[in-house]
């Protein structure tokens, strides 16, 4: 019987990929944390590695809408630099 592979959703393009291929940001009483691991207590969003969805994400309210609190600039900093080091360099 094969394994069943837990699949996530991008919340920006909507893509369906396994839960490992994709990056999970998790909103903590300490505010917008990477969650690489994908268990870390909170309320937490999946970002695909394409850059257009990581910066659709910080200049929109579809990340915020998603993890159910408003992002504040600390927050958009810290996908700022995620952006650039956890996307594919290869624009699509």
């Amino acid at each position: 019987m094969p394994r069943h592979i837990p699949l996530r959703s991008c919340i920006i393009c909507r893509s369906r990929l396994e839960k490992r291929q994709l990056n999970r940001l998790v909103m903590t009483a300490a505010g917008l944390r990477h969650d690489p691991t994908g268990k870390k207590d909170g309320r937490g969003a999946y970002l695909c590695s394409d850059n257009c969805c990581w910066q659709r994400a910080i200049d929109s309210n579809l990340l915020a809408k998603a993890l159910r609190k408003s992002l504040q600039v600390e927050d958009r900093q810290l996908l700022r630099t995620l952006a650039t080091e956890l996307t594919d360099a290869d624009p699509k």
